[in-house]
């Protein structure tokens, strides 16, 4: 079986990690972990991209080398990923030398084949996007706009790669493969700017202005543009010209990479590398494009002084909370507005209200009625109904990468257990000696969803699904094959009941 191959665009080490690189890391998790629990070999990879210009100037800036410079701005990525319990396989760091050998080979071949070319050029450069501009990229006014920096005109002898003869290639490929760039509409955008597409690009800058990098292996006066480097790290390790086995079983990947950098070097420059090294159409990977996480209706920035950290977040109101709020507030594709008020009353609404409810009133009712004991009736009636309609949703919408549309499908099983509590009114029928066959069928029927509840929030909430588990005294591996009515045997003894998800309380 084929390994379901997951990536997150690396993050440049110049900075500190806030909430963006948060939601970014937790989606691709959360699709991770998601494969695995349909049993499907599943690879994560996600990690840090260490050279390039603004590295070099953030260096500068701190008074250091960029080499110690970048291991203690990496440390920062590594400490919040393990606190939020990022589940990924391995971790890619672009100064591995490992990953420089497939980089300059890459180089060479292109450089043997006639892909790469000398030439001068003179125009202006965005030190921020470290790109030389053309004039499509001024806006109405002849300027051109924040997004790109700082910006300086430069004349430089440089070596290029031919990007514009395979723009009709490009073209072609996009308009067969519509999927491989979700959502949709991103899609279009992608295919409005290979219209565009002309000139080639330049992949090396001139040591004397930038030493922090990979060196041409035809040049050794040059280094490589850092996204020639930074974008092979998805096939270098994953195998690719060293351990050939490996990377059929993993290639093609699904590239989780913010809107930000989908054109031009993901969508644009990096599809064209592949091509370039003899890449057929059916290896190019698929891009899911996330948006940005807004705060306050404005995009982070730290002129505004709007950086949420988030360390703060998940050290206040827990990781399960940040991970859960950030997942379900946000359509895939979609930018979300990220609020601490929002945050909250999306953990005291869902986890504490919904879910944590239903859990601690059906295990005490369990107690106080059963001696926590089950006994499973001939059928599940109504909750097994929406067992399997909740879980037919879950699935169809994780399939296609839609976390929050599946969290919802979940909930749709939480609110109809809580409803179902309501209707049958257990504490009414504990008072009646003939109802206790219906008694029995209502507190296993809550257990048993519980327990499926668990099966599919543990993508989101790895931890709160174990806790459910142990509470309803149940261990072993969550499947999701086993998210259907009826698998908690008759006599099962559940465990004790404790508040899962306490509420958060705020100031009046």
């Amino acid at each position: 079986m084929k390994t379901f191959y997951i990536t997150t665009a690396i993050d440049y080490t110049n900075a500190a990690p806030h909430i963006g690189h948060a939601y970014e890391k937790i989606l691709a998790d959360v699709l991770a972990r998601y494969h695995r629990l349909k049993g499907e070999p599943t690879y994560f990879l996600t990690g840090v991209d260490q050279h390039g210009q603004k590295v070099q100037q953030a260096a500068q800036k701190a008074g250091i080398d960029p080499e110690p410079f970048v291991i203690e701005t990496t440390k920062k990525f590594v400490d919040l990923w393990q606190k939020l319990e990022l589940s990924y396989d391995e971790w890619a760091e672009t100064t591995d030398p490992a990953h420089k050998k497939v980089v300059q080979e890459i180089l060479q071949r292109l450089y043997d084949k006639g892909e790469i070319y000398k030439a001068t050029y003179r125009g202006f450069y965005s030190v921020r996007q470290e790109q030389f501009l053309t004039e499509k990229e001024r806006d109405e006014n002849g300027n051109f706009g924040p997004e790109w920096g700082e910006v300086v005109e430069l004349e430089e002898e440089n070596w290029y790669f031919k990007l514009g003869i395979y723009r009709d290639w490009l073209l072609k490929f996009l308009d067969a493969n519509p999927q491989c760039v979700i959502p949709g509409f991103r899609h279009t955008e992608l295919r409005n700017a290979a219209e565009k597409l002309s000139g080639d690009l330049s992949i090396s800058r001139p040591k004397s202005r930038l030493a922090w990098g990979i060196e041409l292996p035809f040049d050794t006066n040059c280094v490589t543009y850092v996204w020639f480097d930074a974008l092979v790290n998805y096939i270098s390790f994953a195998g690719y010209g060293a351990d050939e086995e490996k990377f059929r079983r993993l290639w093609p990947a699904l590239h989780v990479i913010g809107k930000d950098i989908i054109i031009p070097a993901h969508g644009i420059y990096w599809l064209i590398m592949l091509k370039a090294l003899g890449f057929e159409d059916a290896d190019m990977p698929t891009f899911l494009v996330h948006g940005y996480v807004m705060v306050d209706g404005e995009k982070m920035s730290k002129s505004i002084g709007n950086i949420r950290d988030p360390h703060t977040f998940a050290d206040k109101f827990g990781v399960e909370a940040l991970r859960y709020f950030l997942m379900r507030d946000c359509a895939v594709g979609q930018d979300m507005d990220f609020t601490d008020a929002r945050l909250v009353q999306r953990y005291n609404s869902d986890l504490a209200n919904s879910l944590g409810n239903l859990l601690n009133r059906s295990l005490n009712m369990s107690k106080r009625y059963r001696e926590s004991r089950l006994t499973k009736p001939a059928e599940g009636g109504v909750l097994a109904e929406a067992i399997a309609s909740s879980v037919a949703d879950y699935t169809s919408t994780l399939d296609r990468h839609l976390v929050n549309q599946a969290l919802e499908a979940a909930w749709n099983l939480a609110t109809r257990a809580n409803a179902y509590v309501e209707e049958t009114a257990p504490w009414k029928l504990a008072k009646d000696p003939e109802a206790a066959a219906h008694l029995d069928a209502v507190l296993y029927n809550l257990a048993d969803s519980l327990r499926v509840l668990a099966i599919l929030i543990s993508p989101v909430l790895p931890r709160a699904a174990e806790g459910i588990f142990a509470q309803l005294g149940l261990t072993g591996e969550l499947r999701l094959s086993d998210a259907v009515w009826g698998l908690l045997p008759d006599g099962h003894v559940l465990g004790q009941p404790e508040v899962l998800f306490p509420r958060i309380e705020t100031e009046a």
